[in-house]
C-alpha cells in the first residue's frame, strides 16, 4: 500500500513494479474520465496508457517533491489538447485537399482510374517474388536486364524470362481491364 506521494515516487524511481501497478489501478479510471472531457471516448484509453507508459519509462527522472496526481492529470490534459490540435490540422488538410481536387473527386473517371491502378498494383503484388522484383526494377526502376542481373546475381536471360512471365501473368489477370488500362496509359 502506498503511504505518501514522496514514497510512491521514490519507489517508482527504483523500478518497483508493484507500486506502478498500484498507481495504474488507482488513477486509470479517473484519468480516462478526465480525458473524456476533451476527446472521444475511443481515444481516452490510448492517451492514458501513453501517459502511464511515459511514467514507467521515465521513472528515473521523477522528482519526489512533485505531485504525482498533478503530473498525471496535466500530462493527460496536454496529450488531449495535442490530440485535438492534431485532429483539427488533419481536418483542415483534408478540406484543403478536397477543395483543391474537388472536380477530380466528383469526376467518375477519377474513381475508375483509381480502381484500375489498385487492381494493377494488386496483380503485381501477387506475382511470385522473384518475378515481381525483376518486373518492378525494370518497369518502375527503369533498370536494364543487365543491371537487374548484376544486382540480383542471376543471368540477364533469367531476368528476361522473369519479366516475360510477369507480363504474361499480368495480361491474364488483367485481361478484362486491358482496354481501359491502355486508354489510361496513353
Amino acid at each position: 500500500m502506498i503511504t505518501s506521494n514522496e514514497e510512491t515516487l521514490n519507489r517508482l524511481k527504483t523500478g518497483d513494479e508493484s507500486v506502478f501497478d498500484t498507481v495504474y489501478k488507482q488513477y486509470y479510471r479517473g484519468l480516462c474520465a478526465f480525458a473524456s472531457q476533451y476527446v472521444a471516448e475511443t481515444e481516452t484509453e490510448e492517451i492514458v496508457q501513453e501517459v502511464m507508459m511515459w511514467l514507467w519509462e521515465n521513472r528515473s527522472a521523477l522528482i519526489p517533491e512533485m505531485s504525482l496526481k498533478s503530473l498525471l492529470f496535466t500530462m493527460v490534459k496536454n496529450k488531449c489538447l495535442n490530440n485535438i490540435t492534431h485532429n483539427q490540422i488533419k481536418q483542415r488538410v483534408h478540406e484543403a485537399l478536397y477543395a483543391r481536387f474537388e472536380e477530380q473527386f466528383e469526376d467518375p473517371d477519377f474513381y475508375m482510374e483509381s480502381e484500375l491502378i489498385a487492381l494493377a498494383a494488386k496483380a503485381i503484388h501477387a506475382l511470385p517474388e522473384e518475378y515481381r522484383k525483376a518486373f518492378e526494377m525494370n518497369r518502375f526502376g527503369h533498370l536494364t536486364y543487365n543491371e537487374i542481373a548484376e544486382r540480383t546475381g542471376v543471368s540477364p536471360k533469367t531476368i528476361a524470362y522473369r519479366i516475360s512471365q510477369s507480363l504474361k501473368i499480368l495480361r491474364t489477370e488483367l485481361k478484362d481491364y486491358m482496354p481501359l488500362l491502355m486508354a489510361l496509359l496513353n
